[in-house]
């Protein structure tokens, strides 16, 4: 097969040229950092809890901290979203995924924050509850 048959053979595929197609993927240096950065961070986060290095105070904290920076790597070296032309619609769904998720969830949680707060009183009996008084 020759390079000019299988570059058209590629974008007819793939709907693009070579180079975007070839810019949505990682490379395997680019997958060999990632796994670096997730791998020291998942030391990190370990290391944050059972060193005792960190006061019990900021342990929550820096556990957010730690998980938001493996999830930023994890979706820019693995999932390659980012900001880059051929990214950006990838990004934007995501993105819409999340606030769709956090509103479903945030929802739920004040719906079931009301509910419990609405409920009989536990100084009431059940018969009293039901005689309507």
């Amino acid at each position: 097969m020759s390079t000019a048959h299988a570059t058209a053979h590629g974008s007819a595929v793939h709907g693009s040229g070579g180079g975007a197609h070839d810019a949505s993927h990682g490379s395997l240096k680019s997958y060999t950092i990632g796994f670096a950065l997730s791998l020291v961070l998942t030391v990190l986060s370990f290391g944050a809890v059972m060193s005792g290095y960190v006061p019990h105070g900021m342990m929550l904290q820096a556990i957010v901290v730690l998980a938001v920076a493996q999830l930023l790597v994890q979706l820019g070296f693995f999932l390659h979203l980012g900001t880059s032309v051929g990214q950006r619609s990838n990004t934007m769904i995501f993105v819409f995924a999340v606030l769709l998720i956090a509103t479903i969830v945030s929802g739920s949680l004040w719906v079931m924050h009301n509910a419990d707060i609405n409920m009989m009183p536990m100084h009431m009996s059940p018969e009293r509850a039901m005689s309507g008084d």
